[in-house]
Parts: structure tokens; sequence; C-alpha cells
């Protein structure tokens, strides 16, 4: 099992979850975050621009079976991407077990 998070555009969040949908991928959690990276954004508060370097984006995190990480990571960059700096980042690591708190079951059935 591999787990997968990318953080991306929250703007880009619903093609995201859709095209996440499309593909199969039906369960995973998400936060909103801040961090900072390369690019800078820019505020205009009473016409004055302010910039800051606290960058919101959403961070998903999904578990999915080995076979399908490929599928969730290309689905994610065809559907995050502007081709703009700030697109985010995917991070991809192994996870050794999982289990369904209801029944018990561990393994790779408890993604399904």
């Amino acid at each position: 099992m591999k787990k997968v998070e990318a953080i991306i555009r929250k703007s880009k969040y619903s093609e995201v979850k859709n095209a996440l949908h499309d593909v199969g991928v039906n369960f995973f959690s998400y936060w909103d975050v801040t961090g900072q990276g390369n690019e800078k954004e820019g505020h205009v508060y009473r016409g004055v621009s302010y910039s800051t370097s606290d960058i919101q984006r959403r961070l998903l995190s999904i578990v999915v079976n080995d076979d399908f990480e490929e599928i969730t990571v290309k689905t994610i960059i065809k559907a995050a991407s502007t081709g703009e700096v700030g697109d985010g980042k995917i991070f991809v690591s192994d996870i050794n077990q999982a289990y369904r708190i209801r029944t018990g079951e561990k393994g790779r059935d408890t993604l399904n």
C-alpha cells in the first residue's frame, strides 16, 4: 500500500476531487494548510498591495493499493496543473499495514 500526499492550490481542489472519483479513488482526507514556497502571493487591501510569503493550500492524504499509485499520481498532476509556479507537490510513501476498525480486517482489502 502507498500513501499519496498532495499539496495543491485550493482553487484546484474540486477538479482534483472529481478527477480522483472518476478513476475510482473515492476516499481520502484533506486539510487546509499554510506553507511557504517559491511562489509569493500578493493581497490587495484598500487599494494597497501587500506581499506575503504565507501561501494557502490544500493537503490531500490518500492511501491506495500499490497498483493504484501511478494512476492516482497522474490524475492529481493532470487535474492540479496550471503550468505556473506554486502548483504544488506530491509525496509517496509506503504503508506497512492498514486495519478496518469496524471489522478488525487488515491488509489491502481494508481500502475497498
